[in-house]
């Protein structure tokens, strides 16, 4: 049976052959990415070169691609998870992101897509990997984005996105962030997988929110967002502001102002957002939480996060 592994989630490189549990159960996954996917069939074997195709899953949504229609700039419908996670409305006013540079640490599935979404926006991208600028010469043609090494990656860049296996933030090019501009916003896209890939961080295993430990490690605060979307869903799924039964993605930090830049950034992708709060609180949408891969709308992802337990399950702990 072939599987598209287009669909993995956020913090999965390109570099990656592991194995993955759903439900519990050891799947194999020798690809170039894992992905937690509760769709798969426990006890498929996944065989390699059958499963790289850039086709949408049958059992994923289809939909207009992103890139076709018209983003209105205005945001509705973006809620909030406050200390008690409860949900209500929070009103906001329009804003217009506007081209911004950004930078991309990490082309696996989640740095590709968001790669391909945001240069047909207009943004100036920059892409990075770990295994140098000359491997993303394809990357690059496609959607006009600059290849570079990682350590040039955030110089001049307004956001920043970290899109690594967890195992690897450690190993970022010392200062790799010195060159962005004052204020830089910095999302962290990452998930802790122990024991599919990251091996045990003890920190984590503790209770440190995963992102905490991620910001800990680079010296920077950051967003925690697009941890548990499908990086199909980047590409497919988004739809103009207003839209019904918009698929809408949570989103912590600390810093409101870089919260909301994130957001605005979300919307102008063509997805509502969900506030889950401040970094401490962004275990509610780490592996194994009722947020982790969800595909509904604010209500539906707010409701989610008021539902997550702070105890990490056995399948996602080292």
């Amino acid at each position: 049976m072939r599987i598209d592994v287009g669909t993995a989630f956020g913090g999965l490189d390109e570099d990656e052959v592991q194995s993955v549990r759903v439900e519990g159960r050891l799947i194999r996954a020798d690809v170039d990415a894992v992905q937690h996917e509760h769709r798969l069939q426990v006890g498929w074997e996944i065989p390699v070169l059958s499963l790289f195709v850039p086709a949408v899953a049958a059992s994923h949504p289809s939909g207009e691609r992103a890139n076709r229609f018209a983003i209105s700039r205005n945001r509705e419908r973006q809620r909030v998870v406050g200390e008690a996670a409860r949900p209500h409305h929070v009103p906001q006013a329009p804003s217009e992101v506007g081209s911004m540079k950004i930078g991309i640490i990490g082309a696996g599935n989640i740095g590709g897509n968001l790669t391909r979404r945001l240069t047909a926006l207009g943004h100036d991208v920059s892409v990075a990997n770990s295994r140098g600028p000359q491997t993303l010469t394809a990357l690059a043609e496609e959607t006009g984005a600059t290849p570079v090494a990682a350590s040039e990656a955030a110089r001049g860049a307004q956001v920043v996105v970290v899109t690594v296996p967890l195992k690897a933030v450690p190993q970022l090019p010392s200062g790799f962030l010195g060159g962005a501009v004052e204020g830089a916003v910095v999302i962290d896209t990452g998930n802790y997988y122990p024991q599919q890939r990251d091996g045990r961080i003890a920190a984590i295993e503790d209770g440190l929110p995963e992102s905490r430990w991620t910001e800990q490690q680079i010296g920077h605060p950051v967003i925690k967002a697009f941890n548990g979307t499908y990086a199909q869903d980047i590409l497919d799924n988004g739809r103009p502001t207003g839209s019904p039964a918009r698929q809408a993605l949570p989103v912590a930090g600390d810093d409101p102002a870089a919260k909301q830049v994130v957001r605005d950034l979300i919307d102008e992708l063509g997805f509502d957002t969900v506030d889950a709060g401040g970094l401490d609180e962004s275990w509610r949408q780490q592996p194994g939480t009722p947020v982790y891969g969800h595909q509904g709308d604010a209500d539906a992802v707010a409701k989610a996060l008021a539902e997550a337990s702070p105890e990490r399950t056995a399948e996602w702990r080292a």
